[in-house]
């Protein structure tokens, strides 16, 4: 799914009226009245009071439209206008003479927070004060509103998106944006629904269609994508009935150290779970009985230390490597690592101990194949790329760090984010149960067995992000979060590719249709 800018949100706006013959007035009451549709169904009629605070731009306006056919189907409202402007637009101006025209009680004027309404615990409050255009500071006596909202502990609903909360920064002060229980946002999410520093503002999130024009969202560029099954699901590669392990690769699973065999292990096991056709494992010779008997799928080649990698030496050339799990920093890895890079031929994928070498001299990133794949945590991103301020900036230095070494450069968190040019991909899967040590081994064992069987590094990245993380939501269900080690995410692979072709439930509840 593609996630539009600021930008391109009014530019769609803009081709749908012109494309549809309509009016923006006509767009608005589109919006308003799927507003009031996902609302209608799920409260169907309840009489808890719902208080709508709209603003005086055309996020007010279609608050405004809201307000109207929740009136019109008897639902105890209550409308107020944040008046903290003289300028008003057009659509709030036709939508607002509309509401008048439809209630006795006609909307409630807050020039200040002076007397603000009263509302309970058990309210509802409908959020459509400030939208994405938002271009000022917000105003004192508007934080005291949102403070008000906070307060109250009523639940918010917020109108495409929390007000404050701009599409492209985070708020210096955190008061100035509501906190919403759900956000219905318009056509698609925004980026900042994924980010750490800005997700907070909204525990839910859904997206509506509001009928942009179709031909506008296939032929629009962005530079963030969201990932789910729909866009992994072209990805995935079925095998010819004569198939044999050949055609699918042989993976290397370089890494490993005194009392650290236990991650190549898993990155072992992961990358034939993914789909690799061998799979052997470089380590020093303190991991060679444990990996012959805790994975006997395996091959091993060993060092000649008994504790660490010092020189890697190979009779066969690998599909692909994953490099860099349990490996250490010692003095003699950096130079075996050094050495190792300036012949290597095969893709790479690189992760932990090899990563923190990496950061610490610049010219080792050089010799990195173009497209490697790297899969920091966030400590690793930092050595990589330097201190962030917030994550905009963190994105701006990844961004750029990934086109000046011609890597891919995958962002682990909540909302694992692969970074490939100026493109941000947004995964969808995951929990907070791969909060646990290991998690990231398996990862990279993931991407290295695609890319072994023939994946490109990119769909490689993007693919095996989304598998990692499906895993874990599925065996989640049986672990919980705080029992979910990493082996329990490499005996989930399986189930999330049958996931892959698993037909999705119907809704119980089909929308209603507005009745005027």
């Amino acid at each position: 799914m593609k996630l539009f800018s600021k930008e391109q949100i009014y530019q769609g706006d803009a081709f749908t009226v012109k494309a549809q013959n309509i009016t923006s007035t006509e767009l608005m009451e589109r919006v308003g009245i799927q507003i009031f549709n996902w609302l209608h169904i799920r409260m169907q009629g309840a009489q808890v009071p719902i208080h709508i605070f709209c603003g005086i731009g055309n996020n007010g306006g279609d608050g405004l439209v809201v307000a109207r056919h929740l009136v019109e189907h008897g639902y105890n409202v209550k409308t107020y206008i944040i008046n903290y402007s003289k300028t008003r637009s057009k659509d709030f101006l036709i939508n607002y003479e509309a509401l008048k025209n439809t209630t006795k009680e006609w909307p409630t004027m807050l020039d200040n927070s002076d007397h603000l309404p009263e509302i309970h615990p058990n309210d509802i409050i409908i959020d459509a004060v400030f939208g994405i255009g938002l271009n000022r500071e917000v105003d004192a006596w508007v934080i005291d509103i949102f403070n008000h909202f906070r307060a109250s502990k009523a639940f918010v609903f917020s109108v495409d998106i929390p007000s404050g909360l701009d599409t492209d920064k985070v708020p210096e002060n955190p008061e100035s944006v509501v906190n919403a229980g759900y956000t219905l946002s318009f056509q698609t999410p925004k980026l900042v629904f994924f980010l750490p520093d800005t997700e907070k503002y909204t525990v839910q999130w859904e997206a509506i269609n509001i009928g942009i024009d179709e031909a506008y969202i296939k032929s629009t560029e962005t530079q963030v994508e969201l990932i789910g099954k729909n866009e992994v699901l072209p990805m995935y590669q079925p095998r010819g009935k004569f198939s044999h392990k050949g055609n699918f690769g042989h993976a290397l699973i370089l890494g490993g150290s005194y009392g650290k065999i236990g991650a190549v292990t898993l990155a072992s096991k992961a990358a034939l779970s993914a789909g690799a056709g061998k799979v052997s494992c470089y380590v020093p010779q303190c991991g060679y009985i444990p990996l012959q008997t805790s994975f006997p799928e395996a091959m091993v080649v060993t060092d000649h230390s008994e504790i660490q990698i010092t020189d890697v030496q190979l009779d066969f050339t690998p599909t692909v490597v994953g490099l860099g799990p349990g490996m250490g920093t010692h003095e003699n890895t950096k130079a075996a690592l050094k050495s190792f890079l300036a012949t290597n031929k095969s893709p790479l994928v690189v992760d932990a101990d090899a990563l923190n070498i990496l950061a610490g001299d610049d010219s080792l990133l050089k010799l990195l194949p173009e497209l490697s794949v790297l899969t920091p945590h966030p400590k690793e991103l930092e050595r990589l790329i330097g201190k962030w301020t917030d994550d905009f900036d963190k994105l701006k230095k990844a961004k750029n760090f990934a086109k000046l070494y011609k890597v891919i450069l995958i962002i682990k968190g909540a909302h694992t984010i692969t970074v490939f040019n100026d493109k941000l991909y947004v995964n969808t899967t995951g929990n907070p149960g791969l909060a646990t040590a290991g998690s990231g081994d398996v990862l990279t064992g993931v991407i290295t067995g695609l890319i072994a069987q023939g994946f490109d590094a990119v769909q490689a990245s993007l693919f095996g992000v989304y598998l990692h993380g499906k895993s874990a939501d599925l065996k989640v269900e049986e672990t919980g979060y705080q029992s979910l080690i990493a082996s329990h995410v490499i005996e989930g692979i399986a189930l999330a590719y049958l996931d892959l072709f698993k037909e999705p439930e119907r809704p119980e509840i089909e929308e209603v249709e507005d009745k005027k």
